[in-house]
């Protein structure tokens, strides 16, 4: 760390212009040690769950001083709810296979690949619960779980109406239900393996559902 509490960066030392280029007064956050960062709170999470999870035991596992983890976030929890709101600002691709069925074999495919994660299965139950204790972490999970892959569950059953394939009025939000809830059962809660032909069933008992032919 420098003395004017800039991130030391040795690049500085071979390119004085360099450090001309740093905002007076103001500490020049490195990207690569925010990534750094960001990346040990995955691991962190999975390894000892939230309320374990500590400043030291974050900065340790990124490799830097807990300094640079308290310039950027004031404490876990608001480095969680960035990290898991980031998580959502990501999005989901939006399927345009030309069929519901399609589609949503392909959503399906996404999520079940996500939760077969080794982090995503020890993280996501570990938050849920604590969401019950934070409803700061609450609305950043409903963010990052739902909201942000509500809308593609409801321009997907959009353009299937269009083509005739449901009817008018079909909801996006069951189709997101039907679409997640079994895989997070089988895959987080019991931790069961998906039978080979598991996901193609499921596409066509959600399009069933929804009313397709």
């Amino acid at each position: 760390m420098a003395k004017d509490g800039s991130e030391t960066d040795h690049t500085a030392e071979a390119d004085p212009t360099a450090a001309r280029r740093a905002p007076a007064g103001a500490a020049v956050l490195r990207e690569d040690k925010t990534a750094a960062i960001r990346a040990a709170v995955f691991e962190e999470l999975a390894a000892v769950g939230f309320a374990r999870m500590s400043i030291e035991g974050i900065a340790r596992r990124a490799g830097v001083g807990k300094t640079a983890v308290y310039r950027r976030w004031r404490s876990k929890l608001h480095l969680v709810l960035d990290v898991v709101s980031a998580v959502a600002a990501e999005g989901l691709p939006t399927p345009d296979t030309g069929s519901l069925q399609g589609d949503v074999r392909m959503l399906l495919e996404v999520a079940a690949r996500a939760l077969r994660h080794p982090m995503a299965s020890q993280i996501i139950p570990d938050l849920l619960a604590e969401a019950a204790r934070s409803p700061e972490l609450a609305g950043a999970l409903k963010a990052a779980l739902h909201d942000s892959r509500q809308g593609v569950a409801t321009a997907m059953v959009a353009r299937a109406v269009e083509r005739g394939e449901i009817p008018a009025g079909a909801d996006g939000g069951l189709a997101l239900d039907l679409l997640t809830g079994p895989l997070y059962w089988r895959l987080v809660v019991v931790r069961d393996e998906l039978p080979g032909d598991y996901l193609d069933e499921l596409s066509a008992a959600v399009v069933g559902a929804l009313g397709g032919r």
